[in-house]
């Protein structure tokens, strides 16, 4: 076909046809029928949201309850009863020497030991001997000072005894004198009355006879005030002369202590100085045992250590015996939470004791009649708040007030009454829990 067979479209123009669609279909509603439509769905999704926070709620509380259930073969349940309580503590001890004398060298020298360590010893026999030349140069120096003051002493006391004599000679002639001047005044008296001698005569009598009372009181005097002398002078010397004596015994101690001795019967521990070496002053040469006389030292908790005081009764046990004992010292110090004490025995101490051979030790706080107590746990103390009274297959988480305890029980003091059974194991896996339920 050509280009010139082809019409020309016609003039009049067609509207297009419209494509179909949905909107025949549509229906308009009302506007409270959306609302009613919307609240509905709000009540389906809250109704859910409770009912799963009650379902949730409700596994929660199972699984926590599941948590408190105890086997009663984890547990140690214990009876409140009442009676007489005694308060003790108990502890590990150690059997030591109560006297241990450790014996020093009295002056410088070289030591000569005869026994060994370990060796048997009885009271006053020789353990070891000192050599000190300077000391033995001293004393026979201060001694030979002390014979040189004994005879000055000696002559000084004859010399002072001729001195006396003297003096006392010279008071004699003079008491003759006067004597003599007071008969010749008496005699010239008796004439004068009678007028036979003039005034003046008589007058030269008494005067000669006051001359010779004068002399001899002056004369007594001086041999007063010369005795004091003499005496005080000799007292001097004397106390001179005992200061040096008194120095020579001292030195005379010292070499008596050079040789040493034991002090008790006992056996020797430590010999602290090598056989034959020189040693100082005071330097310490060797210890000894008193086995007859051994103590118990003991360790206590800080927080029983207030109540221990000196006196206090013990009840030791050694090799399944038990003796009595009483406390003799609490040390003040604090080691690693542990006090220090040292127990002695009363009566007879037992035979066949060893030195660091261990012992139980009881210590008697004290007595208390007529009170609630229980069973003392390993968890159960003073300081304890609460407790877990069992009823039946339930344990109730009851507060207490705990007061003095023992060895192998505490006494309640609030919180409890007689026959309440109550847990006594420990309870810090329960997380405070009030209530826990017991499965057999």
């Amino acid at each position: 076909m050509s280009i010139a067979n082809l019409k020309p479209p016609a003039s009049t123009t067609t509207a297009p046809t419209p494509i179909r669609d949905t909107s025949a279909q549509d229906i308009a509603r009302q506007t409270h029928q959306h609302a009613w439509y919307r609240r509905k769905i709000l009540y389906v999704v809250g109704g859910s949201a409770l009912g799963l926070i009650v379902i949730l709620a409700w596994l929660v509380r199972g699984w926590a309850q599941s948590g408190h259930v105890v086997s009663s073969q984890n547990l140690e349940i214990a009876t409140v009863t009442r009676g007489d309580f005694v308060q003790d503590v108990a502890s590990r001890g150690t059997v030591i020497a109560a006297v241990s004398p450790t014996l020093s060298s009295t002056a410088a020298g070289t030591v000569t030991y005869l026994v060994h360590a370990g060796d048997r010893v009885a009271k006053g026999e020789v353990l070891a001997h000192l050599s000190s030349p300077e000391l033995e140069t001293e004393y026979e120096r201060e001694r030979a000072t002390l014979e040189s003051m004994d005879a000055a002493l000696q002559q000084q006391r004859v010399e002072l005894q001729q001195q006396l004599l003297d003096n006392r000679q010279r008071t004699d002639l003079a008491a003759v004198t006067m004597s003599q001047q007071l008969r010749e005044l008496q005699r010239l008296q008796a004439a004068w009355a009678l007028h036979v001698i003039s005034e003046h005569t008589y007058e030269a009598a008494y005067d000669t006879y006051s001359i010779a009372r004068l002399n001899y009181e002056n004369a007594n005097q001086n041999s007063q005030l010369e005795h004091r002398r003499i005496m005080l002078e000799l007292r001097t010397r004397q106390l001179a002369r005992d200061a040096q004596s008194l120095l020579v015994q001292g030195l005379q101690s010292r070499l008596d202590a050079l040789t040493v001795r034991s002090p008790v019967d006992g056996m020797v521990a430590d010999l602290a100085q090598p056989d034959q070496s020189h040693v100082g002053g005071s330097v310490p040469l060797v210890t000894v045992i008193d086995l007859s006389a051994l103590a118990i030292q003991f360790q206590v908790a800080e927080s029983f250590a207030d109540g221990i005081k000196a006196g206090l009764p013990v009840d030791i046990t050694l090799d399944g015996q038990t003796v009595k004992g009483a406390v003799t010292e609490v040390s003040p110090d604090v080691r690693d939470g542990w006090v220090t004490g040292r127990a002695k025995f009363v009566g007879t101490q037992p035979a066949d004791l060893r030195q660091n051979e261990l012992a139980a030790v009881r210590i008697i706080l004290g007595r208390h009649d007529d009170v609630l107590m229980v069973e003392r746990g390993a968890f159960l103390d003073p300081t304890t708040r609460f407790m877990y009274v069992v009823h039946g297959s339930q344990a109730t988480r009851t507060p207490v007030e705990l007061g003095a305890a023992s060895v192998s029980e505490i006494q309640v003091l609030r919180g409890l009454a007689a026959g309440d059974r109550v847990v006594i194991s420990d309870t810090q896996d329960f997380k405070d829990a009030p209530e826990l339920r017991i499965a057999r």
